[in-house]
């Protein structure tokens, strides 16, 4: 493969990358090669064989790494607006965005993704959202498709069989460096089976990243490519566990409901990712263990708990440059104090004591990841973190009540990393680097399914268009 040319490289194997070969292989004489660090969508596994066991803290955490991205064993909440969900807004109108949105989601449906939507219109969403209104809650407007964690894999099966027959897609394979060539790009590949390196040269490059690689984009564009960056926010908090019974009235409804608040302290805080009948998970990204959340379409396959984050936004400004490193480093010192995920009770979050095993053994609420240690994470997250988180507990109380009962559970920490993104690209995600392009969660411009699907076909028709013309 030493020197192989390619009309276009995708460095990713995320959603977004997968749309943009997905776009690019619909024209069937481009040479389009994926690269992704992880394995095939087929042996992507987790050693972690039930939620007794702890994360084994593998190299290359599968979870994270390979065909499908970090979405691949999600539970597959698809959202159909512009309201949140990334910033494909600051490039492109609010129309444009909702039509690629959709575009994905018929993309999905081909490969056999539910038509079933839950909605924020409808008369009980309404009734909803008035409540939340009262306690200065605001449900964010959204139409959602819940594809359940196995349905959302078997689609991304599919999108592999489809694929691999019309582009060469090379799975544990790291792209080292990336340099600019003559009317092209010269890609350092290194193969993490045999440890060979090679050279690829395209002359379009797209890189989707991916969380897991925003880190190693960022780096690249400062010390390689010369793009400058800017920082986007950081969400920090806790992944919250309860009885099905307390949000049952908003899940049937609404499925996921996004609801904002805005802090005494003045800090945005929301939920995020809600899952009833849901299991609370792990995710490992370079070594760092934080908290996440899933949930089967298929019932029976369910836990009695619903679970979602609370999250804080903060936007550091100057002198610190570096939002990544801090999340890294607050759900390090989770890893440190409970050797990996830190569970407390929220009454004893309350009371200003640690969760001990005796107390967690007696609450009535049953941790669905059993593997979490009783701890306190007084002694991890900020006090302006915790303070608003609290401040959400008890708001979220008033609509569903029980929230805020002491047998709640809190798991610490869930970080989102939004990569710090090219301070200039165009409309068409174009970095100053000519040909170059930044699409998805990890190049920090967008941050879920449906808006890093949708960057991914609208550079996909750029390219078209350009090689067309």
């Amino acid at each position: 493969m030493q020197n192989k040319e390619y009309d276009v490289a995708i460095i990713g194997a995320g959603i977004a990358g997968i749309c943009a070969a997905y776009e690019l292989s619909q024209k069937t004489d481009l040479r389009v090669i994926l690269f992704d660090k992880g394995n095939e969508i087929s042996k992507r596994t987790c050693p972690i064989k039930n939620t007794k066991n702890k994360c084994q803290n593998c190299k290359k955490c599968s979870i994270m790494n390979g065909f499908g991205g970090a979405g691949g064993f999600s539970d597959g909440k698809y959202n159909i607006t512009t309201e949140f969900g990334g910033w494909l807004t600051d490039y492109i109108d609010s129309e444009k965005v909702l039509k690629l949105i959709k575009y994905v989601d018929e993309i999905n449906m081909k490969f056999g993704a539910t038509d079933d939507v839950y909605s924020t219109e409808t008369k009980e969403a309404k009734a909803i959202e008035r409540e939340a209104l009262k306690y200065d809650l605001h449900l964010l407007h959204a139409k959602v498709k819940h594809l359940g964690t196995e349905n959302n894999f078997n689609i991304l099966c599919k999108l592999y069989e489809y694929l691999k027959d019309r582009i060469d897609i090379l799975c544990d394979t790291e792209v080292k460096n990336i340099k600019p060539g003559v009317n092209c790009y010269n890609l350092l590949c290194t193969s993490t089976h045999s440890l060979c390196d090679f050279n690829i040269v395209s002359k379009y490059v797209i890189v989707a990243p991916g969380r897991s690689g925003s880190e190693w984009f960022s780096n690249l564009c400062k010390e390689t490519l010369n793009i400058e960056m800017e920082n986007n926010q950081i969400d920090l908090g806790v992944r919250v566990e309860l009885p099905n019974q307390i949000f049952e009235h908003i899940t049937a409804n609404v499925y996921e409901a996004k609801l904002k608040y805005i802090s005494s302290r003045g800090n945005a805080v929301r939920t995020f990712c809600m899952n009833p009948s849901g299991y609370v998970v792990y995710e490992n990204t370079d070594g760092t263990i934080t908290v996440n959340g899933h949930s089967f379409a298929n019932k029976s396959l369910g836990s009695p708990n619903t679970n979602f984050a609370i999250l804080v936004s903060t936007k550091f400004t100057e002198p610190f440059k570096d939002p990544y490193q801090y999340g890294k480093r607050t759900a390090s010192f989770s890893n440190l104090l409970g050797n990996g995920i830190i569970v407390q009770r929220y009454g004893d979050l309350k009371k200003g004591r640690r969760t001990n095993e005796k107390r967690l053994k007696a609450s009535f609420t049953r941790p669905t990841l059993e593997s979490a240690t009783p701890g306190d994470l007084g002694y991890v997250l900020q006090y302006n973190q915790l303070t608003d988180i609290i401040e959400m507990i008890e708001k979220l109380d008033k609509i569903a009540p029980g929230t805020a009962n002491n047998d709640t559970l809190l798991y610490g920490v869930e970080v989102k990393y939004y990569s710090a993104r090219p301070k200039y690209l165009t409309s068409s995600l174009e970095t100053k680097c000519k040909n170059l392009f930044a699409i998805g969660d990890g190049a920090g411009v967008t941050r879920g399914l449906s808006q890093a699907g949708a960057s991914g076909i609208l550079v996909a028709r750029e390219i078209i268009n350009r090689i067309n013309k």
